[in-house]
């Protein structure tokens, strides 16, 4: 399921993308930690440099980071060491074992056929009442960008609709503007949902 184009450029660039990235976390995190009860458990999917990572460990969660390339791995243990562990999406098989799943700017790059299967698994993984995040650049289908990396590409409608589908009800749903890492500045969907 995962796309080879897109994990080499990620196992290839990693030292570098890092770094571009500095170790501000997300400006979503917090938001969303604090919805959470203290010492919530929380899967972390694509956590790429663990810049995210380092702020979910500093404000006492407990975290399971993982990343599907094993150069960022490597790098989110050495910049922040906070356990990383290699997992792709198409391996999460965890049965209400976490209280929150939090993945930016990662699901943007599972193919729209096998989102179904991705949310469906998210929403197995987290107990009663959990809490998932993520985000999407917006667009109007499938593609790759200047770097190779397969999106997505969704409408906002799109995306609600999958994670219905997926059965989790949407308790935010944001709009904005950022700049991806192939500096392109679009319009992003920003998701935060709770499973029944």
């Amino acid at each position: 399921m995962a796309d080879a184009a897109t994990l080499a450029f990620y196992q290839e660039q990693a030292p570098r993308y890092t770094m571009s990235f500095g170790q501000a976390p997300s400006r979503h995190l917090d938001r969303f930690l604090d919805r959470l009860p203290s010492g919530a458990r929380i899967l972390e999917l694509g956590c790429g440099g663990g810049r995210d990572s380092a702020r979910i460990r500093e404000r006492g969660f407990d975290l399971d980071a993982t990343d599907a390339t094993p150069a960022m791995v490597g790098k989110a243990n050495e910049r922040f060491d906070v356990g990383a562990r290699l997992m792709r999406f198409e391996e999460l098989d965890a049965q209400e074992a976490y209280d929150a799943v939090w993945a930016h700017a990662c699901l943007i790059h599972v193919e729209r056929a096998a989102m179904p299967s991705v949310l469906s698994a998210i929403h197995r993984s987290l107990r009663p009442g959990g809490w998932h995040f993520a985000n999407y650049k917006l667009g109007n289908g499938e593609g790759r960008d200047r770097h190779g990396r397969l999106h997505n590409f969704p409408s906002g409608d799109w995306l609600e609709e999958v994670y219905r589908g997926a059965e989790f009800a949407i308790e935010e749903s944001t709009v904005y503007t950022g700049e991806g890492a192939d500096g392109v500045v679009r319009d992003w969907s920003a998701l935060t949902v709770r499973k029944p």
